[in-house]
């Protein structure tokens, strides 16, 4: 099951309307213009369109079982006392004073570049259930990193 915005869902289910609308027969035509050039045996186009057609249907398969399993989260009924998903963390990382700002989101909406992280990532799951002036140390990948939350907000 994955939580995830009204926002996310429904961005999911526009790409997914996009991959069987406008990608899928892109896919069918690439496949049938590879087999018009003849012999199937020894036609390196075909297999790869046939490749590709695959790895498309199993990104089809795998958002429509997200978008199946997807709950939507009331952000109305969320509050800002403690994070979790959907939560906007602002906190200052306590060796570099370096300030950061990151929303906990579903995997399907996780974008860095939008400063939006998985809650199954490790910062994310070190933050969850933490309050304001929590100090916190989170096991990276590159070491431990000590941080402060200094705000929590609905993303």
């Amino acid at each position: 099951m994955a939580y995830m915005s009204q926002e996310g869902y429904d961005k999911l289910v526009a790409e997914l309307q996009r991959l069987e609308a406008v990608e899928r027969p892109k896919a069918s035509a690439a496949i049938a213009e590879a087999r018009d050039k003849g012999d199937l045996s020894e036609n390196s186009e075909y297999d790869a369109a046939k490749e590709a057609q695959a790895h498309l249907e199993d990104k089809i398969n795998r958002m429509k079982l997200t978008i199946a399993e997807a709950k939507i989260v009331d952000v109305s009924r969320l509050n800002s006392e403690a994070v979790q998903i959907m939560s906007k963390v602002e906190m200052t990382n306590l060796a570099n004073k370096a300030k950061m700002a990151y929303t906990i989101v579903s995997e399907s909406e996780a974008n860095l570049k939008e400063g939006k992280i998985a809650i199954t990532t490790p910062i994310a799951q070190g933050l969850l259930n933490k309050k304001v002036g929590d100090e916190v140390e989170i096991k990276i990948p590159r070491g431990t990193i000590k941080l402060r939350i200094d705000k929590i907000s609905l993303g």
